[in-house]
């Protein structure tokens, strides 16, 4: 069976379970081909399930629209940003010549990276647009470090399924599924525009992952 005919297959199913079935029937279907995502449990988990496997197989290999150079934002609209504690005002004062982005968990070799090694890998630019659930959206140009670079390099385990990255800013995390993480438009950007990365606009460094609508301001 090819793999367009398995999908319109698993597809149709996961609509038939939850129409006939109910969605406990889809979630069951969608583990047996591993298309769980993290919040599957707990009583939204099927609904979930159900959403997440579906939109990872009809999306799978999508790219997120890239723009021409003329239709940058002239004024674009910076993410809310929490008041700076005094570590964080510490490194921007610094140029965050001091910041390291950990890498860590399952991968073979853990590495601690600064901004300049992060140059050092290979680099790609990108016009995507940003667009935000509460109605505003902007264009711009995102450069950075291809994530599937920096995975590479550190040797992702095969039994990872999901990356967790963190803010400098305590409490706040996010996560995307290894899909998303190897995707080519996924980017650690660190800078915006031509210019370096704004902390208004997720500074020092900022995952974006276009493909999913997922370009988080995270102050990683």
């Amino acid at each position: 069976m090819s793999k367009i005919s398995r999908r319109k297959l698993f597809t149709g199913g996961l609509a038939a379970a939850a129409g006939v079935s109910g969605l406990a029937a889809a979630a069951n279907l969608a583990r047996r081909y591993g298309l769980v995502p993290p919040d599957g449990g707990g009583i939204y988990g099927p609904g979930e399930t159900l959403t997440y496997a579906a939109q990872r197989l009809l999306t799978r290999h999508s790219l997120a629209r890239e723009f021409p150079r003329g239709m940058i934002s002239k004024t674009p609209f910076a993410n809310a940003v929490a008041p700076p504690n005094d570590a964080f005002k510490g490194l921007q004062a610094g140029g965050f010549a001091d910041w390291r982005l950990s890498v860590d968990g399952m991968v073979a070799r853990p590495a601690m990276l600064s901004l300049s090694d992060l140059r050092r890998f290979p680099v790609r630019s990108q016009i995507t647009e940003v667009v935000c659930e509460e109605g505003w959206s902007y264009i711009a140009e995102w450069i950075g470090t291809p994530l599937s670079e920096i995975l590479k390099a550190t040797v992702i385990l095969p039994q990872a399924r999901y990356l967790v990255y963190f803010s400098i800013e305590p409490g706040w995390w996010e996560s995307i599924d290894m899909a998303d993480a190897l995707h080519p438009q996924t980017l650690l950007t660190w800078a915006m525009n031509d210019a370096d990365l704004p902390v208004s606009f997720g500074g020092p460094l900022r995952c974006a992952c276009p493909a999913n609508s997922a370009t988080k301001a995270s102050n990683t």
